[in-house]
């Protein structure tokens, strides 16, 4: 080849070069982006993020879930049991991520959001979960008993309900669920559990639930390592 197609194949390979180097960088700018906690603000509806565990825990994990998944309620009771082993020290921050045909998905999560609204978000998502199978066909006026009559479980009977029903019709809650799935957008989220330690994924696809478990713990037993806090 002479030299100006030498010259040509040099341009190109740069140019290429460039690209994936922007790709790159484009795609780590993504995970800092996600991998972090949101304060309230007018974007998110005044919500922030869900968080199980201290907020100040150094190891984060990320997930995504949708309170009408049957994958995510099995597996709901034992992220709980690691937030209490590791004390402190990892926080779950949990966004929703609610599939297409999930006909009760997003009333659950307006439901779980009205809830957190008067401090309840924890254990009215532990109660979603727990009860599944029984709203998890309900039609619109049968779930939305089962709804009211679990604030009243999770409340002891002190939820105010007036501003229970407000909440979860308002735009507040609508803003906050669209922000939750905009983030799995950017992340790429694909399917329901899905969990990020400190921004990385831990797959739990073709796994048994022990290993997924003692992989997670693993990557957050590397994560506490690096931060230089002991387990």
């Amino acid at each position: 080849m002479d030299k100006k197609t030498w010259v040509i194949i040099g341009v190109l390979v740069v140019a290429f070069l460039g690209l994936v180097g922007v790709s790159i960088a484009q795609n780590s700018a993504q995970q800092v982006e996600v991998a972090q906690v949101f304060e309230a603000s007018e974007d998110n509806g005044g919500f922030g993020e869900m968080i199980e565990g201290d907020p100040n825990a150094p190891v984060k994990i990320y997930e995504y879930g949708d309170y009408q998944c049957d994958a995510c309620a099995p597996m709901n009771p034992y992220i709980n049991e690691i937030v209490e082993e590791y004390d402190g020290k990892v926080a779950v921050v949990f966004r929703t991520m609610i599939l297409s045909y999930h006909q009760n998905g997003t009333a659950a999560a307006s439901a779980a959001l009205a809830a957190a609204k008067q401090g309840y978000w924890k254990e009215y998502k532990d109660l979603l979960y727990t009860n599944q199978n029984d709203w998890f066909y309900s039609d619109a006026t049968q779930r939305q008993k089962q709804f009211e009559d679990y604030l009243k479980q999770v409340s002891d009977g002190k939820g105010d309900m007036e501003q229970f029903l407000a909440d979860m019709g308002s735009s507040e809650v609508s803003k906050k669920i669209s922000f939750d799935a905009d983030l799995a957008r950017k992340q790429k989220v694909s399917f329901t559990p899905s969990f990020y330690v400190e921004g990385e994924f831990v797959d739990q696809r073709d796994k048994t639930r022990d290993d997924f478990l003692n992989e997670l713990r693993a990557k957050i037993d590397e994560k506490l390592a690096e931060k230089g806090v002991e387990k």
